[in-house]
């Protein structure tokens, strides 16, 4: 590989880094090639996507992120491969997990970043796995800000039947 095609591979990974507030980096090295092929078949599935980067092509283009990478950097050991996700952040967990149903450990976490925040280790995919989306927190604020206006209007109306009945068993009376 030429120095010029490894700066177009830099400045493409950088603006993806930019980009992407999420993204998870695994360890590659130990995965055979058809379960790589399946596993970027259920990236693809699934709106993911998932590329085999060197080390060092990965080192630099992180140099360019604002935030600090440098815990990241350390576990650039091995083949690297580094999962996209534009929507949520949890979903390369959600997929690792369930790419491991299928009767295999692989690929190892080696760390995610969401949202300038870092973590490093296959022991925070659970973690990761529940962390919620945007849309997921909207939708949590909304449904407990519809909550208690929902109580006043089921107390208003079974209370508004209850008044109707004794104002017709009155009416009846007389």
């Amino acid at each position: 590989m030429t120095r010029e095609e490894k700066e177009i591979i830099v400045n493409e990974l950088s603006e993806k880094f930019a980009n992407t507030n999420y993204f998870y980096i695994t360890d590659a090295s130990t995965m055979s090639v058809a379960s790589i092929n399946q596993f970027r078949r259920m990236c693809f599935d699934r709106g993911l996507e998932y590329k085999v980067y060197k080390n060092t092509l990965i080192q630099k283009a992180l140099g360019t992120l604002e935030a600090d990478t440098t815990a990241l950097e350390g576990v650039l050991k091995g083949a690297s491969g580094i999962l996209f996700s534009a929507e949520s952040g949890n979903a390369p967990a959600k997929l690792l997990k369930d790419f491991r149903k299928k009767g295999t450990t692989l690929p190892l976490l080696k760390g995610a970043y969401i949202d300038a925040g870092l973590y490093i280790g296959d022991d925070q995919l659970e973690t990761l796995s529940q962390i919620k989306s945007k849309n997921e927190l909207i939708g949590d604020i909304i449904s407990l800000l519809q909550s208690p206006a929902k109580n006043v209007v089921s107390a208003l109306q079974s209370s508004g039947g209850k008044l109707a009945g004794i104002l017709k068993t009155l009416s009846e009376k007389e």
